[in-house]
């Protein structure tokens, strides 16, 4: 059968962070923590402009401070793919002022309430 969905949320109620945005000033260092409450949907964590210098995924990093599991420098990432009742964490620092989207990749999600902003201001 199709799936009936109305809202997809982040902590608990849609579109929460377009009203009340997630803040941060420039340089500043951030952890998202993360978790698909599911049960049956898998999401896909996602700042619009971000990059994630540190992804831990499970109990395990695959990205720690710019440097993955094999050594590579510089390591980023753009997304925290989760599957249901799975967890994780990012970090990232925003480079300049502004308003980065916050959205589960899972496009049709954003658009059912998983979206926000974080508010980047000047120190």
């Amino acid at each position: 059968s199709a799936e009936q969905i109305d809202r997809v949320v982040f902590n608990g109620v849609a579109n929460q962070y377009d009203q009340e945005p997630f803040q941060a000033k420039v340089g500043e260092r951030v952890r998202f923590y993360v978790l698909d409450a599911g049960p049956n949907r898998a999401s896909s964590f996602h700042i619009v402009g971000g990059q994630f210098d540190t992804v831990f995924r499970e109990g395990g990093y695959l990205i720690k401070d710019g440097v993955d599991a094999f050594g590579t420098q510089n390591a980023g990432s753009q997304a925290l793919a989760l599957q249901p009742a799975e967890g994780g964490f990012v970090e990232l620092t925003f480079p300049e002022a502004g308003h980065y989207p916050v959205v589960s990749h899972i496009m049709i999600d954003a658009e059912r309430g998983a979206h926000g902003i974080v508010e980047v201001t000047n120190p």
